[in-house]
């Protein structure tokens, strides 16, 4: 089963769709994904070049199964088509925050939070952003 995300005009995925691997056979017998999109804008009166394969087994730049990752992450509605980078990209959860090609992720704008020691683990404590200071800042359940 391959899958399919369906883009607006500003590249939003807006449904993710599947189509039987049969449905994408090329004349050598070799899925393509060219064929996938003519079928599906033959199928549902949409611009082939507005339907983008996605793979549902790649999330944050890796393949679940150990294979080659697909487009960076599996398209789900929402995410933003990157043709630069062939990568569907989630919501950016910052302003600030940056893209990280390797892992088709965002990070802030100075790396990842601090690892928690034992002490702080043990109190319940975890670092949540602050866009306005652009800093990790410790907080600690109540």
């Amino acid at each position: 089963m391959a899958h399919f995300a369906k883009l607006d005009t500003n590249g939003k995925v807006i449904a993710v769709l599947t189509l039987n691997n049969s449905d994408m056979l090329n004349a050598s017998n070799v899925e393509d994904e060219t064929v996938g999109q003519q079928y599906l804008e033959r199928h549902n009166n949409w611009p082939a070049q507005m339907w983008i394969q996605t793979s549902y087994n790649t999330v944050g730049g890796q393949h679940k199964s150990g294979g080659t990752p697909f487009r960076g992450n599996y398209a789900g509605i929402g995410y933003i088509w990157d043709q630069d980078n062939q990568i569907f990209w989630p919501k950016k959860l910052h302003a600030s925050w940056v893209k990280h090609i390797p892992t088709a992720s965002w990070k802030s704008p100075i790396g990842d939070a601090p690892e928690l020691t034992e002490e702080q683990k043990a109190a319940m404590s975890y670092y949540q952003w602050n866009e306005a200071g652009q800093s990790w800042d410790l907080k600690t359940e109540s």
